[in-house]
């Protein structure tokens, strides 16, 4: 299998699970502006918009979506329980979350991040909208461990890339939206135990995404 991905972006999160479940995939980076991959091909030729994350299987088959790939990679190695059993209250869970963290809080960044071609009302409309999310998941964080309790699950993964979008005296961003989770204390706990995690930082490792000091 191989995985395009574009470092620090959401591509970040399978390229976390990848390295949870310890898996044989190829990755190959993505040029921001050209799209074309460093192994030569045309990533418009895989995925109409270009998008990234795209996990290409054995057989050629592209697949898309950074929560439909996540959960696919996962259910291959099910007895890791990245992922809750296909059919079970716990999965439907985790999908509420891929779901949530998929169009609040992914698509809440897009007017922070293009802030220039979004415009002042964008701007000032998006970010109260997506701080009170973040609030509504520090507040969830303050009686458990990770999103779904106590087990880590693809979901942190795919909340670790997002919150690298932030500003932080804990952290260090890539795509610096101007938000700030300084006041998140539950969520300041979950980021730097996520981020100990050697898949997590192995991915930020081979992404560039670790200064030199930590």
């Amino acid at each position: 299998m191989k995985l395009y991905y574009l470092p620090g972006a959401c591509s970040l999160s399978p390229h976390i699970v990848v390295n949870e479940l310890g898996l044989d995939v190829s990755l190959v980076k993505v040029d921001y502006k050209t799209h074309m991959a460093e192994d030569g091909s045309d990533v418009y030729a895989l995925s109409p918009f270009g998008y990234v994350p795209l996990l290409v299987l054995d057989d050629g088959t592209p697949l898309r979506e950074g929560p439909a790939i996540v959960q696919y990679l996962a259910d291959l190695k099910p007895r890791l329980g990245l992922a809750p059993e296909n059919g079970t209250l716990a999965r439907y869970r985790l999908q509420e979350w891929l779901n949530f963290l998929s169009t609040e809080i992914h698509k809440g960044f897009i007017p922070l991040l293009y802030a220039v071609l979004a415009g002042k009302y964008g701007t000032e409309s998006a970010k109260p909208k997506l701080e009170r999310r973040f609030e509504w998941i520090n507040e969830q964080l303050a009686t458990r461990e990770y999103l779904m309790g106590e087990a880590y699950s693809v979901a942190d993964a795919y909340l670790f890339s997002l919150t690298q979008w932030g500003q932080a005296s804990w952290m260090t961003s890539v795509y610096k939206a101007d938000i700030h989770f300084d006041e998140l204390a539950h969520l300041q706990r979950w980021y730097a135990h996520v981020r100990e995690r050697p898949a997590v930082r192995q991915a930020l490792e081979v992404e560039g995404l670790l200064p030199r000091h930590a």
